[in-house]
């Protein structure tokens, strides 16, 4: 085989690295060298934007470090039977690129996957060497995400804890059925475990453990879902997601829709599903994560989403019962649950309403979604009076295209 040049090796694996939506780098702390020095710092091609919580957009290096892979699951463009181009970088290439990249401030970080090599502890074993060597050898103190892979020794995965800020480990699918059918050499239990562990190990080095003078270690994980590969409904996925968040404390389940793949088997879809239905999965899972909603409540396993209204104003419409409501006297829970209302915003509302009565106008004023909450609230001007019960009302409040969160 030719011999390919760094250009071309980046060409190709910043590509097939692609179809990992999990590099977020949400909650990254400052890794701060004794000496008050050190390479990079958490303040073109193979280069992904993520947004961090305080709406700051980041730049990773975001590659794989090889897209040769021993396993043949259906769904992979890097599958072992895949006629895709192949790249392998070295542990010493990731280093430099990642370096070089930086110092030119291209990014802020390194998001690191890669295809199985030889056997699960060989590949977890290299992108261990990467971020040890980036972290202990040139003092980097960039963000680092490293992508376990599950086979890996209990060590070795402890191990990349130690140098990264986040791991993930890839459930993939939301049924393990699919998982067998599709991915027939991975193991839903292996993954499990290998979760299970990296929780434990997460919680083994929690704050106190800092203070007590022990390493850093990464401070969450993560996973990824393909939607539309199998059959999963959208209420399995969200199923699968909140048994993940109150099993595996995960910080967060990213969504990716399938994409068809060059070659592809008979048991994958011809099309790919619309990306509103990924968008809509995002909503939902922010409604149970932050809204205080339960997985049934949004909508139940083995149904799909209303890809028509968002799945706030869903609910607000299958429980028309509970509205309106007055927002100078609901509690925080129940304004959570009004269309149009977001988590800042209610808090806002919370700490107005103690100096005066609020308007229309005011919940303009601190966030509010005053056209999606019109007929679920009472202000000081304003009682929706029959609107709510309006038998389209659901097509009164569904735009062409409606991409907020909520």
């Amino acid at each position: 085989m030719a011999v390919l040049d760094l250009r071309r090796k980046l060409a190709i694996l910043s590509d097939a690295a692609k179809y990992d939506a999990s590099c977020a780098s949400s909650g990254a702390a400052k890794r701060t060298s004794l000496d008050g020095k050190g390479v990079g710092s958490t303040e073109g091609m193979g280069i992904c934007h993520a947004y961090a919580p305080d709406g700051r957009c980041i730049s990773l290096l975001k590659i794989l470090l090889t897209n040769f892979c021993i396993y043949d699951c259906a769904y992979c463009i890097n599958r072992v039977s895949s006629n895709t181009p192949r790249a392998r970088f070295s542990v010493k290439e990731v280093i430099d690129l990642t370096l070089n990249f930086y110092k030119r401030n291209y990014i802020e970080g390194l998001f690191l996957s890669s295809g199985v090599i030889r056997s699960g502890d060989y590949t977890m074993e290299e992108m261990v060497r990467v971020a040890k060597s980036l972290r202990l050898d040139h003092d980097f103190r960039g963000y680092i995400h490293l992508k376990l892979i599950p086979e890996a020794s209990p060590e070795l995965a402890a191990e990349a804890g130690l140098y990264a800020d986040r791991v993930s480990i890839n459930i993939e699918l939301p049924r393990d059925d699919s998982l067998k059918t599709l991915a027939p050499e991975k193991d839903a239990t292996d993954i499990k475990r290998a979760m299970g562990r990296m929780r434990l190990a997460i919680d083994d080095h929690a704050e106190p453990a800092r203070r007590a003078g022990r390493r850093a270690f990464a401070r969450s994980q993560s996973t990824q879902l393909i939607v539309g590969a199998d059959q999963a409904k959208d209420g399995d996925i969200l199923a699968r997601s909140a048994n993940l968040y109150g099993a595996y404390r995960l910080s967060r389940v990213y969504y990716s829709a399938f994409s068809p793949i060059p070659d592809a088997s008979h048991r994958l879809p011809l099309v790919r599903p619309p990306l509103l239905r990924e968008h809509r999965l995002y909503q939902a899972d922010w409604l149970m994560r932050f809204y205080g909603f339960a997985q049934p409540e949004i909508v139940e396993q083995g149904d799909d989403l209303d890809l028509s209204v968002d799945p706030k104003t869903g609910w607000a419409l299958r429980h028309r019962e509970r509205f309106p409501v007055d927002v100078q006297t609901a509690d925080q829970e129940t304004l959570l649950r009004v269309p149009g209302l977001g988590a800042k915003a209610v808090g806002r509302v919370l700490a107005a309403r103690r100096l005066s009565r609020l308007t229309l106008n005011d919940l303009k004023r601190v966030g509010a979604v005053v056209k999606r909450a019109k007929p679920f609230v009472i202000t000081a001007d304003w009682r929706p009076g029959a609107l709510t019960d309006r038998e389209d009302l659901k097509a009164a409040l569904t735009a062409p295209t409606q991409l907020s969160l909520f």
